[in-house]
């Protein structure tokens, strides 16, 4: 890591290849094949990943639910020589406690320490409440709501999936299952873990039949996933923290497999951040069921102690999931890899395509 930074990440993206929408047929993405050793590459389909991957592989995936996490409210005092606004923006991006939540805000300078929000439905009904209770920087602001029996049911009645601001269009009916992994079970990511919105349950079946085991964590995508980095240096780079959950099942199975010397593989980078998060806390020692939050920063020079393979999407450039494919698979082999992705039309981001690195 020593002298990298940020802009060494870089790579040309035409805009038109960011994928608005995802594919018409979940499952239908191309796949770029790269061999980690060497940075070969073959184009694929996801489709063909019953037939790559080997009997006994171990496939972890993250099993975290999206909620729709993007609220709109109104102010209920406007100050003095203070011009009246629209509506507020609010991200819900981690819950802290019951009923009080970190978010981000927009526009971030009018709201204030001890406003309430209201949060009204199509009918200018107010459904949820807040006071802000805490501020940070760029846009960053504590919430406490209400209390009331049926929170997220408010949420899940006036909330908006969250799609990235690459995407430009509103969120539409289809988003609320499409933006969703048909595995998904315990609810709190704020982005989806998006390599795992290729699969179907079909493709599962076909894993199973070939005799590829699975096994689920949960991480909890927030501001720690997808908050741009602020910094020049990669010595400096600091994530936002995020919390995880490994079974204690997920844990003998990981076991199992690396001592019997089968391949562990990562549906995603939430995925490898929380399992090489687990061999940390582990510290040698084989993995063991607990939960907790992480930080970690994974770039080039880090030493994956569990991680064999990763599907992944194609990632934004100088972010912290590009540095961490780069830690995995190589800087060079990635950037060549992206380069090749680009020129072959290749659709980038959530709603994208993916990559299989092994």
């Amino acid at each position: 890591m020593s002298g990298l930074r940020v802009v060494d990440f870089d790579f040309h993206l035409p805009e038109v290849l960011i994928a608005q929408r995802p594919p018409e047929v979940r499952g239908a993405s191309r796949m770029l094949i790269v061999e980690r050793a060497t940075g070969a590459l073959r184009d694929g389909a996801f489709a063909e990943l019953p037939e790559i991957l080997k009997a006994g592989d171990l496939l972890v995936f993250n099993d975290s639910r999206v909620i729709p996490a993007r609220l709109f409210a109104r102010r209920t005092v406007v100050r003095e020589r203070e011009a009246p606004t629209g509506q507020i923006e609010v991200l819900l991006t981690e819950e802290l406690r019951p009923f009080e939540w970190r978010v981000l805000v927009k526009p971030g300078r009018k709201v204030g320490l001890g406003e309430r929000l209201i949060f009204p439905d199509k009918s200018d009904v107010s459904v949820l409440e807040a006071e802000v209770i805490g501020r940070g920087e760029y846009g960053e602001r504590t919430l406490r709501f209400a209390s009331r029996e049926d929170f997220f049911a408010a949420v899940e009645s006036i909330g908006h999936m969250p799609l990235p601001p690459y995407i430009h269009r509103g969120d539409q009916n289809e988003d609320r299952e499409r933006y969703q992994t048909v595995f998904a079970h315990d609810r709190g990511s704020v982005a989806a873990p998006t390599a795992g919105l290729h699969f179907t349950p079909e493709i599962l079946e076909a894993l199973k039949k070939k005799g590829v085991e699975t096994a689920k964590v949960t991480l909890h995508v927030g501001l720690g996933t997808f908050a741009p980095l602020r910094v020049e240096n990669l010595a400096d780079v600091q994530l936002h923290e995020e919390r995880y959950m490994l079974p204690g099942e997920t844990a003998a199975a990981i076991n199992c497999a690396r001592n019997e010397g089968r391949r562990v593989i990562a549906v995603g980078t939430t995925v490898v951040r929380t399992l090489e998060h687990c061999a940390k806390v582990a510290g040698g020692s084989e993995l063991e069921c607990h939960s907790g939050r992480t930080r970690i920063f994974i770039s080039p020079g880090f030493e994956f102690r569990v991680v064999d393979g990763l599907l992944t999407n194609f990632h934004l450039p100088q972010s912290s999931l590009l540095m961490l494919v780069s830690a995995f698979a190589g800087r060079e082999n990635v950037l060549n890899a992206y380069n090749h992705a680009v020129k072959e039309k290749y659709r980038f981001f959530s709603y994208g395509d993916c990559m299989l690195i092994s």
